[in-house]
């Protein structure tokens, strides 16, 4: 199997990016994880004000 991955879809470009970025850094597995559902909730919300038409706040913050 080849490793190399430019042919691959972006989010798997993406995700192997991320997690090479993790695990260089050493962060703790349940600290991404929490990180991880923090950003997906934010981009979930983009993602529905995107399809409603509705803009963003500026300083709205996916905590809180």
């Amino acid at each position: 199997m080849s490793h190399n991955i430019d042919n691959a879809p972006a989010e798997i470009k993406l995700a192997v990016d991320l997690i090479y970025l993790l695990e260089s850094h050493h962060i703790d597995n349940d600290v991404v994880l929490k990180a991880l559902d923090i950003v997906k909730m934010d981009y979930q919300r983009k993602k529905s004000q995107q399809q409603t038409g509705g803009k963003p706040s500026i300083d709205s913050s996916p905590i809180g």
